[in-house]
């Protein structure tokens, strides 16, 4: 017994390696650490990704609404940035093509065309910020479970250990410390994991909450347009 402990002292390692750590887990922990690692990888994807998208829709969403308000024909200017996936312009094409639909027969019924011109935008509107925030809610599912799923790697990892007491009919710290080690280690891959994407999460939600917003302002300025058009026609 004593040969065992001493041959198991020899062998801890003299500092924290995380790989030696997977390598000596568990199966089953093992599986629970791949997994929270191809999640980290997934959210930070995702981040760089969500990123570089808002950025440049915001970019082209100046720039289209500085040339919407300066411009005589609209169709040709809605539906060329409609192409290019703009969410301003398709907004805004949603208002256009409402428009003709309603005055296309006269007379013109000038309240129910402005309430279906209205509702035609914001439902636009929602669509688009659905849109932009689908891929969010990989973020809010990985931010709540990663660490519980981490914690289940832990238990086993302790619960492994245990037995190894049980085997080694001791319970000496060189026996059980390198089993925990490996167990605690996933619960730090499941916060590794699970931080980034909370914070990424209440990040981007007001970041999609802010362009829904100016979107939806967009969507009222053009409506307060074409209702001024409707009272002179």
């Amino acid at each position: 017994m004593t040969t065992t402990l001493l041959s198991l002292i020899a062998a801890a390692p003299t500092r924290l390696n995380p790989l030696d750590l997977f390598l000596q887990a568990d199966i089953v922990v093992k599986t629970v650490m791949i997994g929270l690692i191809l999640a980290s990888l997934w959210v930070w994807t995702i981040i760089v990704s969500f990123s570089m998208r808002m950025g440049k829709i915001e970019r082209r969403s100046r720039e289209f609404e500085a040339d919407f308000w300066d411009a005589e024909e609209l169709d040709s200017l809605t539906t060329g940035r409609a192409r290019k996936d703009l969410p301003s312009a398709r907004v805004a094409a949603a208002g256009v093509a409402e428009w003709k639909r309603s005055t296309q027969h006269p007379p013109v019924d000038r309240e129910g065309t402005r309430h279906r011109l209205a509702g035609a935008m914001e439902s636009q509107v929602a669509k688009e910020a659905d849109d932009l925030s689908e891929r969010l809610n990989f973020l809010a599912t990985v931010g709540s479970v990663a660490p519980f799923v981490g914690l289940f790697g832990t238990v086993w990892g302790i619960m492994n250990s245990f037995f190894q007491i049980g085997m080694q009919e001791s319970s000496s710290l060189a026996v059980v410390a390198p089993g925990i080690a490996e167990a605690l280690f996933a619960t730090a891959i499941g916060l590794f994991a699970a931080i980034p994407a909370v914070i990424a999460y209440n990040r981007f939600s007001h970041r999609v909450n802010r362009y829904e917003a100016r979107l939806q302002r967009f969507a009222d300025r053009f409506h307060a347009g074409l209702s001024y058009e409707l009272d002179k026609a």
